[in-house]
């Protein structure tokens, strides 16, 4: 049976919410960094990081629901 060896691995979730809280604090991390920065940029730079942050702070509300959804499916064992 040659094609027994190419079988995709099982989906393994149960390090998702420790992962995502990982990419948040890794995001916040990034935050702060770019209003850091932002203090001795200017103009346009100044407006790219400010975007930045931005968009950040929209996938931070979406990872935050990411991890209630995970949990949850935690909690019911992903049925």
């Amino acid at each position: 049976m040659e094609n027994d060896k190419y079988q995709p691995k099982p989906d393994d979730r149960s390090d998702n919410v420790e992962k995502l809280q990982e990419m948040i604090d890794n995001t916040i991390e990034n935050m702060e960094e770019a209003e850091e920065a932002m203090e001795f940029s200017e103009g346009e730079q100044k407006e790219k990081i400010s975007e930045k942050n931005e968009r950040r702070r929209q996938s931070l509300e979406g990872m935050r629901e990411e991890i209630k959804d995970e949990a949850n499916a935690q909690e019911n064992r992903y049925e």
